[in-house]
This record gives structure tokens, C-alpha cells and sequence, in this order.
């Protein structure tokens, strides 16, 4: 299982953050420990990630990813991390083995640095936010 955090800034635009050991940007989150729930996972990444103490907010998605080559399956959790003031901005503290920079982009340009599961759980987590509900996806995709 995985578990991240969404988070916005004032204008709306999305923290992404580049992790040293992916091609790819991400979330902040990661990885759910043994017997730790997926938001307190959330939670427990963010703070390693990017220094701030957050309390997840609603579950904005779901999404079952099955097993690809080496990579087993996994359940992959978006939560609402919330809208960063300027204060909060200005104290996050990355962790260069987590993170190497950090980018508020919009929805668009996260296409072109997030994978493509990890934005289309991103696309659906901003559209539950905005319906105030939970999406489900199944390899990234809503099922029939």
C-alpha cells in the first residue's frame, strides 16, 4: 500500500517534489509500514519528506494498481493535504534522501512530470476535492 498527500498552495496550484531514486516527480508520501494505517502513513511521510506535521484530511482517492513485472500490486491512497499558507511553504525542510526540490505546478504541467498512474489518481483526487467526495480507480481509470 501507498499513501500520499495532496496539498495545494493559495493559487491552487499543486506541491510536487522530486524524489532522488525515481525518474519521475511525486506526492508527498510513500510507502505504508506494517500495521500503520494509510493516513497515519500519509502523515508519518510528509513529515520525513518535507518537514511539516500535518494532520491527512478526507480521502480524496483509491486506486488498485495490479502487479507489473517486479512490482507487486498495490492500493494507492490520496489524501487531502490541505491549502499551504506562505508560513507553511516557508518551513519545508526537504530531506535529500526523500526529496530534492519541491514545485507548485498546475494540473497540466504535473502531467509531464508525474507518471501517468500517479496523474490520473492526482486528476481524480482534485475532482473529489472539488465535489467533495472519493474517487475509486482501478489502474488509474474510474471502472465501468
Amino acid at each position: 500500500m501507498a499513501a500520499d498527500c495532496l496539498f495545494t498552495d493559495q493559487a491552487g496550484r499543486l506541491l510536487v517534489l522530486d524524489p532522488p531514486y525515481k525518474p519521475t516527480w511525486d506526492l508527498p508520501g510513500g510507502a505504508v509500514e506494517q500495521d500503520e494505517s494509510p493516513r497515519r502513513a500519509a502523515q508519518r511521510e510528509v513529515e520525513e519528506e518535507i518537514g511539516l506535521v500535518v494532520e491527512p484530511g478526507a480521502l480524496l482517492a483509491v486506486d488498485w494498481v495490479p502487479q507489473f513485472g517486479d512490482f507487486t500490486e498495490v492500493v494507492a491512497f490520496i489524501f487531502d493535504g490541505g491549502v499551504l499558507t506562505p508560513s507553511e511553504i516557508d518551513r519545508i525542510a526537504l530531506d535529500p534522501t526523500e526529496a530534492s526540490a519541491i514545485r507548485f505546478v498546475q494540473l497540466a504541467e504535473a502531467e509531464q512530470l508525474l507518471d501517468s498512474n500517479q496523474y490520473a489518481r492526482v486528476a481524480a483526487a482534485l475532482d473529489s476535492l472539488a465535489l467533495s467526495t472519493t474517487a475509486y480507480l482501478e489502474n488509474g481509470s474510474a471502472p465501468l
